[in-house]
């Protein structure tokens, strides 16, 4: 898989496959099971079919026709539920693999704070519910724009606003002072082959990257954040390049998303204080 031009590899596909394992913890052992018993069935039925054509030819010593057909009937049965049942956790495999690989992409994007510091989305989680508002300029400003008349309420909710705009594919500037480039800038984005899990803990404790989000974040590599809005509307059946939101979950994954800018007074009124006990359930 590709992140801005760099193959993140093995880590990253593992990190998928272990994610996907936790959120179906048992759907090894009934793919197990699925084959184990089609497989039995399947040596039954071939037992069978012998007995099935000597019960069909009759005479002296021939098992009874109705049985035989019976038992054939119940293993050819099994073998097709079977088969099916795995066939389907097979899809449902393939279908949560690529909304894992979607929330993760989101995940590794790269957000620059308030304070100029250089942050994964993955190192917010816990911490805001990211407000993603992508569609013309004019449009995302104007929501923008609406938007700070509910930033009270709204910074209680923990929502940090990230706008989006079509077509606005801006190179980063790395700010240097005096003989060099900053140290903060070059350490403030961790490698994107290190380890999910040691990636997420990793530049500054958690406390202090609470003290530096204010209320909107500027995208790094509006690229990258565009490619991936792109897909998540193909995904929702949204032709792409249309006005949308898209709010995010204290744990990353996407709350809910629409047409068009959020309307304020009702994400205000749905999502619960960081304090609330619905919001400790969503981490």
């Amino acid at each position: 898989y590709w992140l801005g031009g760099e193959d993140i590899g093995d880590s990253f596909r593992r990190d998928l496959k272990l994610i996907s394992e936790v959120r179906a913890p048992f759907r090894g052992v009934r793919k197990f099971f699925y084959f184990a018993f089609a497989a039995a069935a399947g040596i039954s039925t071939f037992f069978t079919v012998p007995r099935l054509i000597q019960a069909f030819k009759g005479g002296d010593g021939a098992p009874d026709l109705l049985e035989t057909t019976g038992n054939a009937a119940i293993n050819i049965g099994g073998i097709v539920v079977l088969v099916s049942l795995f066939l389907w956790e097979n899809k449902k495999e393939e279908e949560q693999m690529v909304q894992i690989t979607r929330d993760e992409t989101l995940s590794r994007l790269p957000l620059r704070l308030s304070t100029n510091r250089v942050v994964e989305l993955v190192q917010l989680r816990d911490t805001v519910r990211p407000v993603i508002l992508a569609g013309k300029k004019e449009t995302v400003t104007a929501a923008m724009q609406k938007a700070d008349r509910f930033r009270t309420e709204l910074l209680r909710r923990g929502v940090l606003l990230v706008p989006v705009v079509w077509g606005e594919r801006k190179t980063p500037v790395i700010e240097k002072k005096g003989f060099g480039a900053s140290s903060k800038a070059a350490t403030s984005l961790p490698s994107i082959g290190e380890d999910f899990d040691t990636r997420a803990q990793s530049v500054v404790a958690q406390s202090k990257l609470k003290g530096e989000i204010r209320f909107k974040a500027e995208t790094v590599s509006p690229g990258e954040w565009e490619r991936w809005i792109r897909d998540q509307q193909i995904s929702e059946g949204v032709d792409p390049g249309d006005d949308v939101y898209i709010v995010l979950r204290l744990d990353g994954r996407v709350r809910r998303s629409g047409r068009g800018m959020p309307d304020w007074a009702e994400i205000s009124k749905e999502l619960p204080p960081m304090d609330d006990v619905l919001s400790k359930l969503e981490r």
